[in-house]
């Protein structure tokens, strides 16, 4: 599977139903992700991304690439632009977005969790505690996207403040983190906006320097797209090319290390993963190994299998 892409080459799909308009690339899918996914939302000037909809085991993260809107809440709207990030909670509030007269862009991340609902597909409903509900087979003439359309545009009013979990990159601090050929300025958006079970962390490498060092996850796995300038994704013993929309997708349990390193000019990248507590991460120069659910780093003596053995 390839883990490397740019936006560009992955084909688009239109959704145009009633006030529902937008182009979705699944950017997730393309860099073989398999438990968080992301895609980039076109949405079209003055319509709509989505049906309003509240998750029921997935915590979602936005980010706003181009453009202007409304983030609709329970029926209250929001303002968002460049550099805005989102986060919605599973079992909270209804959300949707609208885009303004230039359209909006957008990257929505979330995990992938199996919902375990029950379904008879001769009787045509499922079990979703505590009931049943009807079941419409997704292609059908029924498909959410058309009943949502048929339920009309949501009602939108005067914009209102904006709460907590609506941040602008601009407004977060950044971490600062040098040892030796690594700088980074890191802005943990997801913890700013009140993300639980995933992260996103804005991230900006300077010209010429290398970001982390390289390592790789047991557990954890991260998607990362660039947004600005241009270097070099270091996967393993490869080195990929990187600019303004390449995504990369790092499944767990690969055993290869990656890092960027910025080239001629500033390197700045979005970084999505979920927070795994048995998680545990491998720096393959050092040799050191981080237990990161416990916080307790040792280096460790790679072995061969039968190293020892009579």
């Amino acid at each position: 599977m390839q883990h490397v892409t740019h936006w560009d080459d992955v084909e688009g799909l239109r959704r145009d139903v009633g006030h529902l308009v937008a182009t979705w690339r699944n950017l997730g899918r393309a860099v073989g992700t398999e438990g968080v996914g992301v895609q980039r939302i076109d949405v079209e000037p003055g319509r709509w991304s989505t049906p309003a909809h509240v998750e029921g085991a997935s915590e979602e993260i936005f980010y706003v690439l181009e453009g202007s809107g409304l983030s609709w809440q329970d029926g209250a709207v929001y303002e968002v632009g460049p550099g805005d990030c989102l986060v919605h909670h599973p079992h909270q509030e209804a959300h949707t977005m609208c885009a303004g007269p230039a359209g909006l862009s957008v990257l929505a991340y979330g995990h992938r969790v199996r919902h375990g609902n029950t379904v008879l597909p001769r009787a045509g409903v499922a079990w979703m505690y505590p009931g049943y509900v009807d079941v419409t087979t997704i292609g059908d003439r029924r498909h959410p996207f058309n009943r949502e359309a048929e339920a009309g545009e949501p009602e939108v009013g005067e914009p209102a403040p904006r709460p907590s979990s609506i941040v602008n990159v601009a407004d977060v601090e950044p971490y600062v983190d040098e040892h030796s050929d690594s700088l980074i300025r890191d802005r943990d958006l997801g913890s700013a906006a009140g993300s639980s079970r995933t992260g996103i962390s804005h991230a900006t490498i300077p010209a010429g320097r290398l970001g982390y060092p390289p390592h790789c996850h047991s557990a954890e796995e991260e998607i990362f797209v660039v947004l600005e300038g241009e270097g070099t994704l270091l996967l393993g013993e490869e080195e990929h090319a990187v600019r303004p929309g390449s995504v990369v997708g790092r499944p767990p349990g690969t055993r290869v290390g990656h890092a960027f390193r910025a080239g001629e000019v500033d390197l700045v990248y979005l970084a999505y993963g979920t927070r795994e507590p048995n998680d545990i991460a491998y720096y393959p120069r050092s040799g050191k190994v981080s237990l990161r659910g416990v916080g307790v780093m040792g280096r460790i003596e790679p072995l061969g299998y039968w190293d020892g053995e009579p």
